[in-house]
C-alpha cells in the first residue's frame, strides 16, 4: 500500500516537471520567433535553460539583455560589469544561479549602434506576454524585480502600486507570491543612484521572503 501512494506521489512530481519543461520550450520556440519589435527583429530572445532552473525559489526580472552581457553570453547578468555586480550582491542571500532563474522584462537586447538603450514602452508592452508566461511556468515563490522597468511591468500583469524608491528592499504580497523590489545593478546606478553598500542590504530581503515561505 504504502509503494503504491509513494509511487503516485513521484509520478505526479515527475508528470508535473515533464508538463512545465514542456510549456517552457514551446514558450522559449515561442520567444525565439517574435518580431514585434522592429528594431530588435534581428536579435534573439534570451530565454532559455541557461536562465536558470524550471522550478526556482527566487525569479530576479532585470530590464533588458546588455550587448556585452545576456546578449553575448545568452546568460542574463553574466558576462559585463552589472554581472559582476550581481553576483557580489546575490552572495548576500545565501543563494547561487543554480536555484534562482533571471529573465528580463524586454527578452532581446535595445541598442543604438553599440549603446544599450531603454527600451520603449510598446517593446515593454510586446514582451509582457512572455513574463506573465514565465510567471506562470515557473510558479516561483519569490520575486525580485530589478529596476524601475521590471517593477512597473508586473504592475501591469497584477496591480501592486509599488514605486521603487519607496519600496526598495522590502518584502511585499504580489499574485499569491512575495515581491521584493530592488535596484538595477548595473555600474550607472551603483555609481550615482544606489551605493553597492546599500544594495548589499537591500537584497537581505530576499532572505526574509524565503522566510515566509
Amino acid at each position: 500500500m504504502a509503494y503504491h501512494i509513494w509511487y503516485g506521489i513521484i509520478s505526479f512530481f515527475m508528470n508535473h516537471i515533464s508538463d512545465r519543461e514542456k510549456q517552457f520550450k514551446l514558450l522559449c520556440a515561442e520567444a525565439s520567433r517574435c518580431q514585434l519589435c522592429p528594431r530588435m527583429a534581428d536579435r534573439k530572445a534570451v530565454l532559455s535553460k541557461l536562465n536558470g532552473p524550471l522550478n526556482p525559489v527566487v525569479l530576479f526580472i532585470a530590464e533588458a539583455p546588455a550587448r556585452l552581457g545576456a546578449d553575448r553570453t545568452r546568460v542574463p547578468l553574466l558576462g559585463d560589469r552589472s554581472g559582476e555586480h550581481f553576483d557580489l550582491f546575490l552572495q548576500v542571500t545565501g543563494l547561487t544561479r543554480n536555484n534562482i532563474f533571471i529573465t528580463n522584462a524586454v527578452l532581446c537586447n535595445p541598442r543604438i549602434g553599440q549603446r544599450n538603450v531603454r527600451p520603449k514602452a510598446a517593446e515593454i508592452a510586446n514582451c509582457r506576454y512572455y513574463l506573465q508566461k514565465q510567471i506562470e511556468i515557473l510558479d516561483p515563490p519569490v520575486v525580485a524585480t530589478l529596476g524601475a522597468i521590471a517593477l512597473d511591468t508586473l504592475d501591469k500583469i497584477c496591480s501592486h502600486g509599488l514605486k521603487l524608491a519607496s519600496s526598495v528592499g522590502q518584502v511585499h504580497d504580489w499574485n499569491g507570491r512575495k515581491l521584493v523590489p530592488l535596484y538595477h545593478p548595473s555600474p550607472n546606478v551603483v555609481i550615482s543612484v544606489r551605493s553597492k553598500e546599500l544594495q548589499l542590504q537591500d537584497y537581505k530581503a530576499i532572505r526574509e521572503a524565503l522566510k515566509c515561505q
